[in-house]
């Protein structure tokens, strides 16, 4: 059985098989036609090479991984119960699903509040992401909860400033962290994330400068295991970055390559940024850095690597008691990375969290600090989120959400651009024409900011709805599991529909629980159920 979807076809490529019969391995077509025109990635590789690498059209697109893991979360089901309740009184008048408190906290010596326990993946240099930002920037500011701005974002600054080799001005960086702080209400932080190249350029040192609450070390991402990549549409920009210190291909000031650009033989270049070499030492020596600079709030991003790395981050993370370690499961989304690497590196975030919780609780039975943990990778909706919270009870506090808060923002952004052209499509019809019949949450905005509402992007009201919803199915999950506090979900509200599950994740088989429990009952010696 192949665990792959379409090897030699995709969406995100462009690309297509000619029958639907293929090999199950290689994804050719079981028989190759001589005279086909070669709609497969194979085929399309012949023309295009390389730039069947990356999901298309750049710019336009994020992508997420599409193999079938052995075991997943779906594997894991929430369990509830109809006796009693946790965090409140058991009084079926007051233990109302709205009265579940979803807020969440991470930290060490400053502590942030978040209303709903998710905040956004890192959105960097990629040209949707740029775009995109304000949106969900300032929803995730109105819903209380943190937003990261991405790698490269100064390096990539047509209009940054440097001098000796480091960044003085980044009118883009500045108004990403502008755009969040000027919604900001005290819930919620804005981090800024910082790479090899970000870190010879002094980004962390300029973003502590412009107010950023947080400064985050990235070791790496769920999506692939090599550095931050844009396309790049003209020679002179490429020339610019290579100026900069990226790795720039093909090389820009190659008399081959600048004729060929010139005569369309093909249209854009590629930056890459370098590999990081994450060290015990290394790392311990960036963390004196920042907070010799002034930050106040120290995160390291980790992806999907060995255990033995996992091992190295957990340890450092601890070492330097640092607020949060974020770690980023395979099969994960991105703005632009290579499509079959995507799909075929790294640990899948299921088995990574559930080593990140082995680890953690050996280091607490060794008396070592434990950092608030963070889990991305693939979630999208509220179950999600309760499973992964209750996975890594007590560690993890929240949930890394990428392309899923993503798309409300760009949903809004595109509303409110078809309502200004008066080209609103037709599958809207059944709610309505206006902002406000078209998003629900926007009587509850409206009333909030009074006048401020016309300053809204209307993405931002899109992403606050679509949080608003996560928060209310959260609340509903875990009043059926009797939990009225965030804090209160552990693994015992889990259970694993699969032998495979329970051995990767340590919840008991389906079969297999509450087996005591089940005897004390119907042997009379129960004292009681609550």
């Amino acid at each position: 059985m192949s665990l792959g979807r379409r090897v030699n076809g995709s969406p995100a490529t462009g690309t297509r098989n000619r029958i639907g019969d293929v090999v199950a391995q290689s994804g050719i077509c079981a028989t190759c036609l001589d005279g086909c025109t070669g709609t497969c990635e194979v085929g399309n590789s012949a023309l295009r090479g390389r730039e069947l690498l990356y999901p298309e059209p750049y710019s336009k697109v994020t992508a997420g991984a599409t193999k079938d893991y052995p075991v997943d979360y779906s594997h894991l089901n929430i369990m509830g119960t109809c006796v009693g309740a946790k965090g409140i009184d058991a009084d079926s008048d007051r233990a109302v699903f709205p009265a579940v408190d979803v807020s969440t906290e991470i930290g060490t010596n400053r502590k942030i509040r978040m209303r709903v326990p998710v905040f956004t993946g890192a959105l960097g240099s990629t040209d949707i992401a740029r775009i995109n930002w304000a949106p969900m920037a300032i929803g995730a500011a109105i819903s209380g909860i943190g937003v990261v701005v991405g790698e490269n974002v100064c390096g990539m600054d047509p209009a940054a400033e440097f001098k000796n080799g480091r960044v003085v001005k980044s009118p883009e960086l500045e108004r990403r962290i502008k755009s969040y702080l000027d919604w900001y209400e005290g819930d919620g932080a804005i981090v800024v994330q910082y790479n090899v190249e970000d870190g010879r350029l002094g980004v962390p040192e300029l973003a502590i400068e412009l107010g950023a609450h947080a400064i985050e070390a990235k070791w790496g991402q769920g999506a692939k295991d090599i550095g931050g990549e844009v396309k790049l549409p003209s020679i002179e920009r490429a020339a610019q970055l290579k100026s900069r210190g990226y790795i720039v291909y093909p090389d820009p000031a190659d008399p081959v390559v600048q004729s060929a650009f010139m005569d369309h033989e093909f249209s854009e270049f590629e930056r890459h940024s370098r590999l990081g070499m994450a060290s015990e030492e290394g790392f311990h020596r960036d963390i004196e850095r920042l907070r010799r600079a002034g930050a106040e709030v120290i995160t390291l991003k980790t992806g999907a690597y060995r255990p033995a790395d996992l091992a190295l981050a957990m340890k450092v993370a601890s070492d330097a008691r640092i607020d949060l370690i974020t770690i980023d499961g395979a099969g994960g989304g991105t703005g632009m990375s290579p499509w079959r690497m995507m799909n075929e590196w790294g640990v899948p975030t299921l088995y990574l969290q559930s080593l990140a919780y082995k680890m953690a609780c050996r280091l607490e039975a060794k008396g070592k600090f434990v950092p608030s943990m963070a889990i991305a990778g693939g979630f999208s909706l509220e179950d999600h989120v309760f499973k992964a919270l209750a996975l890594g009870a007590p560690f993890v506090k929240a949930v890394c959400m990428g392309r899923a808060t993503m798309i409300p923002a760009m949903v809004g952004k595109n509303i409110q651009q078809w309502i200004a052209e008066k080209s609103l499509p037709k599958e809207f019809d059944q709610w309505g024409h206006t902002v406000e019949q078209l998003f629900v949450d926007s009587a509850k905005l409206k009333a909030r900011y009074g006048s401020r509402f016309a300053e809204l992007p209307v993405g931002a009201i899109g992403m606050y709805t679509y949080l608003d919803r996560i928060a209310t199915g959260l609340q509903q999950l875990m009043a059926g599991a009797r939990k009225f506090k965030l804090e209160l979900l552990g693994r015992d509200d889990l259970v694993s529909l699969t032998r495979e599950c329970a051995d990767v994740t340590g919840i008991p088989y389906v079969m297999d629980l509450d087996a005591d429990a089940i005897d004390a009952i119907l042997d009379g010696t129960a004292k009681a159920l609550v």
